[in-house]
């Protein structure tokens, strides 16, 4: 028998499932079960007051019916696209700018990542009180104020319904750009800076250096960025209830915040749980969609 049969069989005939599964196992418990009870509860009749007592479709017809869907389907699309495509491009802008600071020995660059890693760590509802007060309608509100200094007039933040989703965007966009900036900043470091010395050696301008070294490099720094990002704005609703309530009327209303006002407002569980049912297949879609064209790119 030789050393090799003496040794057993190597590592590509090893059978990962035996190590897979306890990996399975723990994903399943924290993450399965809990879709598939809410999905559960999504065709029962239960109540925040009331346990299910049968199955039914009664909840999901109701809220597929509910002529208000239409309308928050409309707004959580908007708020989320314009705010994934600013978070992408105001958070890679600072990290190059934080990364082009570092490495010509700017002073401040420490303080200038710090203040905006700062509005990273504060709560939502905290979030959407701080711009409540910024946004405040009466003369002494410290935005139209300060418009009032240069002879603009007040603007309404926060009872016009589309400066309310403006609003809403620049509330998620303040707390948000940090964690856009952390993906950028991380990736770019691991370029490897001989690409750019290279670049310089050959004469290449900054617009032709970031297109053809720095944006292909991070080109899987932004598809995760994309999926992260997405999955969070779809998620959020915490600034906007403190910011706005989600109106006025439903003009600021989203998808989650729907949900929330349904199950704690309107005690319905079952409807709650559909639409969370929603939130999950829109989420799952977009990472989908992003995963598949960063490999076809990537292809």
């Amino acid at each position: 028998m030789s050393a090799r049969a003496d040794r057993g069989p190597g590592p590509g005939s090893a059978r990962p499932a035996p190590w897979l599964a306890p990996a399975v196992l723990v994903l399943a418990a924290f993450y399965a079960v809990p879709v598939l009870d809410v999905a559960r509860l999504s065709l029962s009749d239960a109540t925040m007051v009331r346990p299910a007592t049968g199955v039914s479709t009664a909840a999901l017809r109701a809220i597929l019916t509910d002529p208000a869907l239409p309308q928050v389907l409309g707004t959580t699309l908007i708020f989320v696209a314009v705010n994934v495509v600013a978070l992408q491009v105001l958070g890679l802008m600072i990290a190059l700018a934080l990364v082009r600071g570092e490495r010509r020995g700017l002073r401040g660059m420490t303080a200038f990542r710090t203040l905006v890693l700062a509005a990273w760590v504060v709560p939502g509802i905290a979030n959407g009180l701080i711009w409540q007060m910024l946004f405040d309608e009466a003369p002494y509100g410290t935005l139209n104020s300060l418009l009032g200094y240069v002879g603009a007039g007040p603007v309404a933040w926060l009872s016009d319904p589309r400066m309310a989703l403006v609003s809403a965007v620049i509330a998620n966009l303040w707390q948000g750009t940090a964690f856009s900036m952390i993906v950028f900043y991380a990736a770019r470091r691991g370029i490897d800076p001989t690409l750019y010395e290279v670049a310089q050696i050959d004469a290449a301008g900054p617009w032709r250096i970031f297109r053809s070294i720095t944006l292909p490099l991070l080109r899987r720094a932004i598809a995760v960025n994309t999926v992260l990002v997405s999955v969070q704005t779809l998620n959020t609703f915490d600034s906007i209830l403190a910011l706005t309530g989600g109106g006025p009327g439903r003009a600021t209303e989203v998808l989650s915040l729907f949900t929330f006002n349904t199950v704690f407002y309107n005690l319905d569980l079952a409807g709650g749980s559909v639409l969370a049912l929603l939130l999950f297949v829109l989420g799952m879609g977009m990472t989908l969609a992003v995963l598949a064209a960063g490999a076809r790119g990537e292809g």
